[in-house]
C-alpha cells in the first residue's frame, strides 16, 4: 500500500534511488545500457490479452487477436481454478486479477482481450526507465512532469509494470507478447508533487523483483498514469537501445 507520510516517502526514495544507482554503476552492469521511454512514440491504445492460467491451449492459439497499430500490448496471465497445477502456473500473477478489478471485468475462462483508449495529456510527459538487472531485481522508474500552472486531478494512479518481451514464435505463441512479470501501483496526490519555476513532477522510484523463469535480457518497463474514473490519460514504454559491438 502506498503511503503518503513526508519521511517514510522520502526514506523509500533514497532506498529505492541507492539500489538503481547501484544497478547502474556495479562493475557486473556499468556497460549494459539503460532503457527508458526518451525518445519513443507515446501509445495511443492499452490492447491487453487476459489469459486463464488453466488455459494451456490459449497461450498458442493461432486466432489470438493482434494487437492494433499505435497500441501498447500487454499480457496478463490470470490464475486459474486449478492454482499451482495450472498449464500456465508459472506466470500467472494476482496482478492479473488487480488489473481485471481495475476494468470491472471478471476473469475470463479462456482468453479475452480489452481496449483502453490513452486520452493524451497536452503539455505532459511521462517517462519510465529501467538498469540492468542484477542480484534478482531491476531498479525502475516512473515520472509524470507537467507545466507548472497546470492542476492535475488527484489522486492519480499509476502503473509501473515490468514486462518480458517475447518475439512471436517464442514459447509456441503467435503473436508478440509483453508478458507482465511485476506491477509497482503508486497513487499520487498534490501534496506528493515536487516543483519548482519550471515544471511540477511526480516521481517513484523502485526494485522490481524479477520471477522465477523469466530472462533478464527480456526486460523493460512500461506504464501509465488514469484518474480516479480510470480514464487512461498517458502512457509510455521503454526501449532499449541496440548494443554497441564489442
Amino acid at each position: 500500500m502506498t503511503t503518503h507520510n513526508p519521511i517514510h516517502r522520502a526514506w523509500t526514495w533514497a532506498a529505492a534511488g541507492f539500489f538503481f544507482a547501484l544497478l547502474l554503476t556495479s562493475p557486473q552492469t556499468r556497460s549494459q545500457p539503460v532503457c527508458s521511454s526518451d525518445d519513443q512514440a507515446a501509445p495511443r491504445v492499452l490492447f491487453e490479452r487476459f489469459i486463464n492460467a488453466d488455459c494451456e491451449s490459449c497461450w498458442n492459439d493461432a486466432s489470438t487477436p493482434l494487437a492494433p497499430r499505435g497500441a501498447l500490448a500487454l499480457d496478463w496471465i490470470v490464475p486459474g481454478r486449478q492454482g499451482d497445477e495450472a498449464a500456465l502456473a508459472g506466470a500467472a500473477s494476482r496482478d492479473a486479477l488487480m488489473r481485471l478489478n481495475a476494468l470491472n471485468r471478471d476473469r475470463p475462462d479462456t482468453l479475452r482481450s480489452e481496449e483502453t483508449k490513452v486520452h493524451g495529456w497536452p503539455g505532459a510527459t511521462l517517462r519510465v526507465a529501467h538498469g540492468p538487472a542484477l542480484g534478482g531485481y531491476v531498479g525502475a522508474s516512473i515520472e509524470l512532469t507537467l507545466p507548472p500552472t497546470q492542476q492535475p486531478p488527484t489522486p492519480m494512479q499509476a502503473w509501473l509494470v515490468l514486462v518480458e518481451t517475447l518475439p512471436a514464435g517464442v514459447e509456441g505463441s503467435p503473436v508478440p507478447r509483453n508478458l507482465i512479470r511485476n506491477v509497482f501501483q503508486p497513487t499520487w496526490n498534490k501534496r506528493d508533487a515536487l516543483s519548482n519555476s519550471e515544471r511540477l513532477s511526480f516521481k517513484d522510484i523502485r526494485s522490481l523483483n524479477i520471477p522465477e523463469g523469466a530472462k533478464s535480457e527480456r526486460l523493460r518497463v512500461v506504464g501509465w498514469v488514469q484518474d480516479a474514473t480510470g480514464r487512461v490519460s498517458i502512457a509510455a514504454e521503454s526501449i532499449c537501445p541496440a548494443a554497441e559491438p564489442q
